[in-house]
């Protein structure tokens, strides 16, 4: 699998050069070749041309990386490859050096090559356009050496929803159906409820710690995240209009301030500074009078109007919350396994040439001993697949199965969210009554 990444130089390009065709990273230099110049002198030679042709732009070179997959190529038919892109892409009309880097666990190439093409005068032109050129070059390359390439959807599955390991987030929440994942959404429909315009929302997210970034959609990272999350891939009612519009929508069915935190009630009987301080004995008993009268308050607007209703209703909002709940993690089960077919659907293709290429020469003894544990990831993965589907199914389609998957259980995580919110309100509610009905109206 090769991954391919290109990007300008525009200062430093003697250091630059220096730095691919290092004696520790390149085998003494044995793993670098170049074109139409000397890997000595070549930044010297970039600038001549330049010169010769006049070039006004800022761009000096361009540096292609094109990485392999640990351990499925050796170093020289990396730098081959290399070269043969170099050919395939720059059409001999550039200046280039090449150096195949074997200091790491992935063989890599580093291809820097002249700005300015030697032939016509023009610089290169580096887009969308010409990078997909490059790709196409480096994956045909790849087939045809028998190296697995590049699926998008996996890769972008990868970026998803396939982490090395539970965050404390995701730790702390997974027995009440919540993620890292969903952390964003959870913290941005609590600072919906409680701010007054889009302003006072924004100032709430940054004191959360989000770090927040304007642009097309809007985007948010957590302060332990090194990358920006865009708010629209929570869903569609996430995007910065419809957050906009929500956060007006709450203001005008908000007729009290913010609702805040319900209360407790303090105990006169055996709170040691009630006992020492008459001062703070006569706030304590105005607190729990205050308080008592916002829970008696809150539950008769619920329609409750005794303790066994109370009880009946905190019975209905576990049963409520647990509904929520095992939705989720029967949605997460299912994305489970959709995630187990990705993989098994992601070895096949990998390994797909290894299992052709045995089945037409079963006798070669030498590629069965060099790929026999790739043939036996193929054969597991395709056992798997075929106990569920009648044709390997394609990975685009499990990725948009995937991404539903998650907008429905956002959607149950909003509904748990509110359920487990009203039952902590309830039950606090309950213990307001129980103190204060049964304890202080007894003095």
């Amino acid at each position: 699998m090769a991954i391919t990444k290109i990007h300008p130089i525009k200062k430093t390009l003697s250091y630059a050069i220096d730095y691919i065709t290092d004696d520790k990273k390149t085998d003494k230099k044995i793993l670098v070749s170049s074109f139409n110049c000397n890997p000595i002198s070549a930044h010297k030679q970039f600038e001549a041309r330049r010169e010769q042709f006049d070039t006004k732009g800022t761009v000096l070179a361009r540096h292609l990386i094109q990485s392999f997959l640990p351990g499925e190529t050796d170093a020289e038919t990396a730098h081959r490859i290399g070269q043969e892109l170099c050919e395939n892409v720059l059409g001999n009309e550039y200046e280039y050096v090449l150096a195949t880097h074997v200091d790491k666990d992935h063989i890599h190439n580093h291809i820097i090559f002249n700005n300015v093409n030697f032939v016509t005068g023009k610089c290169y032109q580096s887009n969308k356009r010409s990078y997909h050129q490059i790709r196409y070059q480096s994956d045909e390359l790849c087939k045809e050496n028998k190296l697995s390439v590049i699926d998008k959807y996996y890769e972008s599955y990868k970026r998803k929803y396939k982490t090395r390991g539970k965050s404390w987030y995701e730790n702390e929440m997974a027995n009440k159906g919540k993620s890292w994942k969903s952390k964003l959404q959870f913290d941005i429909e609590r600072m919906i409820k409680q701010s007054k315009d889009w302003e006072d929302f924004l100032k709430k997210m940054t004191n959360l710690g989000y770090e927040i970034k304007h642009g097309k959609h809007i985007a948010f990272r957590y302060k332990d995240k090194k990358r920006f999350t865009r708010a629209k891939t929570i869903g569609e009612n996430y995007v910065e209009d419809q957050l906009k519009e929500r956060i007006k929508e709450n203001r005008k069915l908000s007729i009290h301030p913010v609702k805040k935190r319900v209360g407790n009630i303090v105990d006169l009987k055996n709170n040691k500074k009630v006992q020492a301080n008459k001062g703070y004995e006569y706030w304590a008993r105005k607190h729990n009078l205050k308080t008592m009268a916002d829970s008696i308050i809150a539950i008769r607007e619920l329609g409750i109007n005794s303790k066994q209703e109370l009880e009946n209703y905190i019975q209905k909002s576990a049963d409520e919350r647990q509904k929520s709940l095992d939705k989720i993690q029967e949605i997460e089960s299912k994305m489970d396994k959709l995630s187990e077919t990705m993989e098994q659907v992601e070895t096949i293709r990998n390994h797909r040439e290894h299992y052709k290429y045995h089945k037409a020469h079963p006798d070669d003894e030498n590629f069965l001993r060099e790929y026999s544990a790739e043939l036996k990831l193929y054969t597991v993965a395709s056992k798997a697949i075929m106990e569920t589907y009648d044709a390997v199914p394609k990975s685009k389609d499990i990725l948009s199965q995937l991404d539903e998957l998650q907008e429905k259980k956002n959607t149950f995580m909003q509904e748990y969210s509110k359920s487990n919110d009203l039952f902590a309100e309830l039950i606090q509610h309950k213990k307001n009554y129980e103190s204060y009905m049964d304890k202080e109206v007894e003095r």
